[in-house]
């Protein structure tokens, strides 16, 4: 059993693993959020520039110059491909599954990255007469979603004028809490103008993972959950990290490729399992080298993951479900955002290896 080369990031070949991923368009049931197109400022311009629209927008004037559509169009490709800044378009479909089916713009919306590098600002506005048909919660929760299991921080933030509730119960929708109030610049109403604040973080987006099949044990009111992990080790001695994907608990956080234990396994035939299905390598039981354990309290469950380590296997590491791997020196793993229960695990890894 050999142990296999790995076309995957690292820090040995000058790429940032915790860098946001190129943009890809993101999907809806109805919509679509994508990259502004220098063809769609003749029809952005004519959508914000309506009084009922631009007066919610902190930075946008009223009249809305022709030229500025272009100009600013031009700028949100410089502001994403530097990842400062994520200005997208909201298009939907009009007269689908007809010969006049045609792409409209709907909106935008947008993930600014904030100066602390933790946290980032969601934005969004709706053209009137998309109003009243929940575009802005669909597509401003599908790329909240996004931007905390890609960009790399913990929490976002958004502000709504007092005089905007459906701005407010749109980010409520989506999972958004109230923080307080404060002042907000409005170039179009000349001014500051109060706003209320609202936060979202990921413990706010998703429960906690929850096991389909749970193990029968229950302590102080809490079932035991039992996962398997592992610190997959390659000849350099750098460690394997998987991001939890969009759309599971805790995603954008890093951990050791694994999962569940299911009820008739055990933790090795389980991680071989897991192994096989979430990274297309085959482990031998033999290659298994139990390394320590986690026990973490988790809200409604406690969780107890033992850590195994390997050094051989076959195959090429993969991303079966799509997520992004990175092989990460022992001295790095503590830079790298993890769930609660794998962060103690970092400094006996560190000192082992």
């Amino acid at each position: 059993m050999s142990q296999s080369g790995v076309p995957t990031p690292s820090d040995a070949d000058g790429t940032d693993p915790l860098a946001p991923p190129p943009f890809q368009p993101l999907r809806t049931e109805r919509l679509t959020i994508r990259p502004l197109r220098a063809e769609d400022a003749a029809e952005l311009h004519r959508l914000i520039n309506d009084w009922d629209v631009a007066k919610n927008l902190a930075h946008v004037p009223f009249p809305y110059p022709r030229d500025l559509a272009d100009e600013w169009i031009a700028s949100t490709h410089v502001e994403r491909a530097a990842g400062r800044a994520w200005h997208l378009a909201i298009a939907g479909v009009e007269n689908a599954g007809t010969p006049e089916e045609r792409e409209v713009l709907v909106g935008g919306v947008a993930l600014v990255m904030q100066p602390d590098g933790a946290s980032a600002s969601l934005g969004y506005w709706v053209a009137r007469r998309y109003w009243g048909h929940g575009v802005a919660t669909e597509a401003a929760g599908r790329l909240a979603r996004w931007g905390l299991a890609n960009l790399g921080v913990g929490r976002l933030v958004a502000s709504a004028l007092m005089d905007n509730p459906r701005s407010h119960a749109v980010l409520r929708r989506i999972g958004f809490r109230e923080t307080g109030e404060g002042e907000q610049d409005s170039v179009s109403r000349g001014g500051a103008m109060p706003v209320r604040l609202f936060e979202l973080t990921r413990a706010d987006l998703a429960a906690e993972p929850v096991a389909a099949e749970p193990a029968p044990v229950v302590a102080e009111g809490r079932r035991t959950l039992l996962v398997a992990a592992c610190a997959l080790v390659d000849t350099d001695g750098r460690v394997l990290l998987a991001r939890r994907p969009e759309g599971k608990p805790m995603a954008g956080l890093w951990e050791f490729p694994g999962g569940k234990v299911h009820p008739g396994e055990t933790p090795e035939a389980a991680l071989i399992r897991e192994l096989k299905e979430e990274l297309a390598i085959d482990v031998a039981e033999s290659c298994l080298a139990p390394f320590t354990f986690a026990s973490h309290a988790y809200e409604g469950f406690h969780l107890l993951m033992p850590l195994y380590l390997c050094r051989r296997w076959s195959g090429v590491v993969t991303g079966v479900e799509g997520q992004a791997l990175a092989w990460v020196r022992p001295a790095k793993l503590a830079e790298y955002p993890m769930p609660p229960a794998d962060k103690p695990l970092v400094a006996m890894l560190r000192d082992f290896l």
